[in-house]
């Protein structure tokens, strides 16, 4: 029995943590555990895959596309900032009119002011008593009376002109406020578009030269041409005979007349334009957009059309597809963001993208939008 006692003595019986101890384990076992599977699942998670070309190719193709759209907010936009310069430089103009005609009749009165205090300040009265020629002084007092009455005129005069002055300068003042409007929004516009574009050819510059020179050749195959193709896949734009034998060998010109003498001049433009390159806000003669190029072909023919292809659309009859005659304007996309000008046989000739030029291109290979016959 001692002995017994004596080694339950030496060994005492382990018993399971209970209260602050146990919680304190649990603890640190939970945690543990959470740092090993937090450790397993960051090695095992997977690497975000690189996009295929074909997605490259669609972005490139939704940014192209929306470059296009600010592209025509931005002239839409600088239409309005001109208009707004125009009228804050009439209006200094008019101001400056203004203030040169209130100072000749301030000059006409200090003028007669200055006569009046050489003659003297003498009550009218005294003046007669005075006279030795009382005749002589009531004529000459009916004199100042008269003088009295044009200087009263010129002092209304003005006070006119200086009301008159202080409303052309408040309008100044709103037309110079709406023009840093304008120009807030044009800046805006031109930020989105070189973001667009410079995104266009970031992603462009991941893929092979093999992929990026498919790319354009299918792209510029949509928009009825071809680009030159260096070595390294990359595009330079072909000089302007090479474009417009390449356009017409893929589009063959069309021999449907003109409507009219008018239509037929802007056509004529726009098949000399045939190889120029598109630069966005271009209007010519060396580089166009899309709008830039039927705006300056009817401009040609002797017709001032709006700036944007929104308004383009507005700018005449509209007509159906099935009635489309050389000259017409044919517009793309749901938001009315591309033209080109009609030149018959389902050709047009346009200003389709940056690093594609002027060429001719069936109205097939975008989505149609409606139609405008200028005259």
């Amino acid at each position: 029995m001692a002995a017994h006692r004596k080694s339950d003595h030496r060994k005492p019986k382990q018993r399971p943590f209970t209260g602050p101890a146990a919680r304190t384990a649990a603890t640190l076992a939970l945690a543990g555990a959470a740092t090993a599977t937090s450790a397993t699942g960051a090695g095992a998670a997977p690497a975000e895959p690189a996009p295929t070309a074909a997605q490259v190719r669609a972005k490139v193709d939704r940014l192209y596309h929306d470059a296009e759209v600010a592209t025509e907010k931005y002239n839409g936009a600088r239409e309005k900032e001109a208009a707004a310069t125009k009228a804050v430089d009439t209006l200094a103009d008019e101001a400056a009119r203004r203030t040169d005609r209130l100072n000749t009749a301030r000059h006409a009165l200090g003028s007669m002011a200055t006569a009046q205090y050489r003659t003297g300040a003498l009550d009218p009265a005294v003046q007669l008593a005075l006279s030795s020629d009382p005749d002589s002084y009531l004529e000459r007092a009916a004199h100042l009376d008269r003088a009295g009455d044009r200087q009263a005129s010129l002092l209304s005069n003005i006070r006119r002109q200086l009301s008159g002055i202080a409303r052309v300068k408040a309008r100044a003042d709103q037309e110079t406020e709406a023009l840093a409007a304008r120009r807030a929004e044009l800046d805006k516009h031109r930020t989105a578009i070189r973001t667009k574009l410079a995104d266009a050819r970031t992603l462009l510059a991941t893929l092979t030269a093999a992929e990026r020179a498919a790319y354009e050749r299918s792209a510029d195959a949509a928009h009825g041409g071809s680009p030159a193709i260096s070595a390294d896949g990359s595009t330079t734009r072909p000089d302007r005979a090479v474009a417009g034998a390449h356009a017409d060998r893929s589009a063959p010109r069309a021999s449907v007349a003109a409507p009219n003498s008018r239509a037929a001049r802007a056509v004529s433009f726009a098949h000399g334009a045939i190889g120029k390159p598109y630069v966005w806000g271009a209007t010519g003669p060396n580089a166009f957009d899309c709008s830039g190029l039927t705006q300056a072909a009817w401009k040609a023919a002797g017709v001032s059309l709006p700036r944007t292809t929104y308004t383009q659309i507005n700018a005449g009859q509209r007509v159906s597809r099935s009635e489309l005659a050389p000259g017409d304007l044919v517009f793309f996309h749901s938001g009315i963001s591309h033209v080109g000008l009609y030149i018959g046989g389902g050709q047009m000739i346009h200003a389709p993208r940056p690093g594609a030029p002027v060429r001719i291109a069936p109205i097939s290979q975008m989505p149609f939008a409606g139609a405008t016959r200028v005259v």
